[in-house]
């Protein structure tokens, strides 16, 4: 019975609920989303009667389970809006293998001042507790209307108001990064004056349209990476589970244009993202790309997410010399310095 994991459940769990409707339907499909999350792999907790415990599972859901693992239910091949995708116990398993390897910081999150869930005061105490050592504030552009993105005004007051809570958590070695999630165009535009950005410590800069294409993408990437304002490429596939597949391109042209440039790309570690995946960041080593992580936290609870970032990096091979989270902040800051400063 112990022999199926979480990530198969989610998998048999969302194709079932393409076979029916209503509210079987959507708890379905919750739960196969909820699986990927599991703390523990409902296969154990059936020998314990306490599959109910998790996420999204109820007594109706708790007898399909316990029927597939007692018929040893195959699982099909996932699509790829599912394929690649890491379960929460999988990545505490690959961490338990490195258990001295902690990041220092998380190098993306959202607050109040676009489409987060905290304050700035709230996502410090957050992270703290977390055990790290900085915490990069990226909160979305003027570009990204929807997600409430802050124009250049927003962007000074916002960075008064961070500047006060560092100065309250300066005594316990802890800050945060002034930063933000630049919304970048097609063509590889920002969005934002660049003497804005100029007096931040980083810029992540992301895609955050015509993620649908088809076509290849590649000269869209070498044109965010060549954009001088540029630190760190977030989500670069643009890929969220069993919604979209994310956008096509020569990936080893665009890793090592990175790696020429001295730039990062990013592992997005929100569950449902998880991009870049590890296949790709495979071929991001051999090119000898940086490495960013960050959790892409909107609300309490999601700093952890990290943690998906790193059990991602170690499994595609990453030295700890190539991600950037296990810098120290003043090392970190220096580097995007320098960085600017070459552009």
């Amino acid at each position: 019975m112990v022999g199926m994991d979480n990530s198969g459940l989610a998998e048999l769990l969302t194709v079932a609920s393409e076979g029916t409707e209503g509210h079987l339907q959507r708890a379905l499909r919750r739960a196969g989303r909820h699986a990927m999350t599991w703390p523990v792999e409902a296969a154990e907790l059936a020998l314990t009667g306490e599959m109910q415990s998790l996420d999204g599972i109820g007594p109706s859901l708790e007898k399909i389970i316990l029927r597939w693992l007692e018929e040893d239910e195959p699982v099909p091949t996932p699509p790829e809006t599912r394929a690649g995708f890491l379960t929460l116990t999988r990545v505490r398993r690959i961490l338990a293998g490195h258990p001295d390897l902690r990041l220092k910081g998380d190098l993306h999150s959202h607050t109040v001042w676009s489409d987060g869930g905290v304050t700035v005061a709230e996502l410090a105490a957050l992270s703290e507790a977390q055990g790290m050592k900085y915490q990069a504030i990226t909160d979305h552009s003027k570009g990204l209307k929807i997600a409430g993105g802050l124009d250049e005004e927003q962007l000074i007051r916002q960075g008064y108001e961070i500047e006060d809570v560092n100065e309250r958590y300066a005594a316990d070695g802890f800050r945060l990064l002034r930063s933000i999630e630049m919304n970048i165009s097609p063509t590889g535009e920002g969005d934002m004056e660049r003497e804005s950005l100029a007096g931040l410590d980083l810029v992540l800069g992301s895609f955050h349209s015509k993620l649908r294409l088809k076509e290849d993408q590649t000269e869209r990437y070498l044109a965010a990476l060549r954009n001088p304002d540029l630190h760190i490429l977030g989500h670069p596939q643009g890929r969220m589970w069993n919604f979209r597949t994310g956008l096509h391109a020569d990936w080893r042209r665009v890793f090592a244009e990175a790696a020429l440039l001295g730039k990062a790309v990013e592992i997005d570690a929100f569950p449902d993202r998880q991009d870049l995946k590890v296949e790709l960041l495979e071929v991001a080593f051999e090119e000898g790309c940086l490495i960013s992580i960050g959790s892409d936290a909107h609300w309490p609870g999601q700093i952890g997410f990290v943690e998906f970032g790193l059990a991602a990096a170690l499994e595609a091979g990453i030295p700890a010399g190539r991600i950037l989270n296990l810098k120290e902040a003043g090392e970190l800051i220096e580097w995007a310095a320098e960085l600017r400063d070459a552009n």
